[in-house]
């Protein structure tokens, strides 16, 4: 890779992992916040559910904005946004002010499919997967990184969750200082509209199935509210479809929706999403169980449960990326998307065969971690196969929604798993709750070799065939 197109890719690559540091730093915080601003468990479980119901709104908007208009003014827009969200979160004094910046850092997820249509635009053909998987690969970094810095900024006997959030903005000021620098402004603009109509419809959609999801657990699952949202969800879903196909020029065209390359692909971004996040609460919560009262686990601190539990594996996602590269150019997309389902299965089942010693728990997330990372090298390549030049930003931003559904449903459903047997007269999970737990990770992982193999065709190691692609409309506008 020549140095112009390294260096784009080290920036991007910079901006993207600021996505995933925003989704888990509030995360071993949570009750840090509740108690410093004297909420219930409950009240602040909104922190992160405001930013995943923020990005799931903002995601799939900004990346048509993206395509229209440009993707370095729209990525420079996103990461101002995602600073000013950060200094908000680190001002708050209060609920309310801090769920307001977290909904701003949730447009932050917008970056990643920016960054994509970035690198398909700027980047030679021949080295393009590799720029893309090492991108998609600091997304696990990001994830990591995020945990950690949290549990070192908040160690000591006067913790302060502030700081973690200053921690964020000046990330975002420097991805922006560095994109501002770096990205070219040669982009393509392509004529159209923003189709207001459309965004409304599938942000509404995406909210009553996502909110029920994420708090399905504390409202209870079968609740008037959780039913309510869930209905809601179905008549907002076919309110968008009706939209879409009225409208001319329509946010997401539907055939690109249903383009069976795209919606094995989006569909496959679930199931990573969900083991993804499924490994990451799984063996968090797993290090953090005290031994002498449950018999079973680590007794770690959260600033330990993230360096010595949690790090190995992103550090083996980043820099697996690569690797993942260089698979998709010699196996092609599809392939490699199996193999990194086939990986995960095995990491996972692993982890439920052997995670009464620190040592297998640590390799088999690793193991897991470098699952991930080929995932996330062969989505984003299936989809620039799959879609032209002007649906970049959108195609990728609904594969980031699809997996932050995975990842919603994955948060749900090892809450109710470790809340549903507890020990004697302990509020801790019964053993065997990990175990169903990592098992259920291991199906998402084979449901992924499944959709990989029988839903997605053989497809040449670097381009696709024109049968593939969805045809470019004559005019768009």
């Amino acid at each position: 890779m020549d140095r112009r197109s390294s260096l784009l890719t080290g920036v991007l690559a910079f901006a993207a992992m600021i996505v995933t540091v925003m989704q888990t730093q509030a995360v071993p915080i949570l009750g840090l916040i509740a108690t410093k601003l004297q909420v219930s468990t409950t009240s602040v479980s909104w922190v992160t559910t405001a930013t995943l119901l923020s990005a799931a709104v903002a995601t799939p908007l900004l990346g048509r904005i993206g395509d229209l208009y440009g993707k370095k003014p729209t990525l420079l827009a996103v990461l101002a946004i995602a600073a000013a969200g950060s200094a908000v979160s680190a001002l708050a004094d209060s609920l309310t002010v801090l769920l307001v910046g977290r909904v701003l850092q949730g447009v932050a997820t917008a970056i990643f499919p920016l960054a994509l249509a970035v690198l398909r635009e700027e980047i030679p053909a021949q080295r393009l997967h590799h720029a893309m998987a090492i991108v998609s690969g600091t997304l696990g970094f990001g994830g990591g990184l995020g945990l950690v810095s949290t549990g070192l900024l908040t160690q000591g006997a006067h913790p302060d969750h502030h700081i973690v959030f200053w921690f964020t903005a000046g990330l975002s000021v420097l991805a922006l200082a560095a994109v501002a620098a770096a990205v070219p402004a040669t982009g393509q603009r392509h004529p159209g509209s923003v189709d207001l109509p459309g965004a409304f419809t599938l942000g509404a959609f995406l909210i009553l199935l996502l909110l029920p999801i994420s708090q399905g657990h504390e409202w209870g699952w079968t609740s008037g509210r959780t039913l309510a949202c869930f209905a809601g969800a179905i008549v907002a879903a076919v309110l968008w479809v009706l939209t879409e196909r009225r409208v001319r020029t329509p946010l997401v065209d539907l055939a690109m929706f249903t383009h069976r390359p795209v919606l094995f692909t989006n569909l496959s971004g679930m199931f990573i999403g969900f083991a993804m996040f499924m490994q990451f609460m799984g063996v968090s919560y797993l290090a953090q169980i005290p031994t002498r009262a449950a018999g079973y686990g680590f007794g770690a601190s959260i600033l330990r449960a993230s360096v010595e539990y949690l790090l190995p594996a992103t550090l083996s996602s980043m820099l697996a990326a690569p690797i993942g590269g260089i698979l998709i150019g010699r196996l092609g997309g599809r392939t490699t998307l199996a193999l990194s389902g086939a990986i995960g299965a095995g990491g996972f089942a692993w982890l439920a065969l052997a995670h009464d010693a620190t040592a297998p728990v640590i390799a088999a997330s690793v193991v897991i971690g470098v699952a991930i990372s080929f995932a996330y090298a062969a989505m984003p390549a299936l989809i620039a196969q799959s879609v032209p030049h002007h649906q970049s930003g959108i195609a990728n931003g609904i594969n980031s929604i699809s997996r932050t559904v995975g990842s919603s449903l994955a948060s749900a459903i090892i809450t109710t798993l470790l809340t549903a047997k507890l020990l004697p007269q302990l509020p801790l999970p019964q053993e065997s709750q990990f175990t169903i737990a990592f098992w259920v990770g291991a199906t998402a992982c084979a449901a992924t070799i499944a959709a990989a193999l029988f839903g997605l065709r053989p497809e040449s190691p670097s381009t696709a065939t024109e049968s593939e692609r969805i045809p470019e409309p004559a005019a768009v506008g």
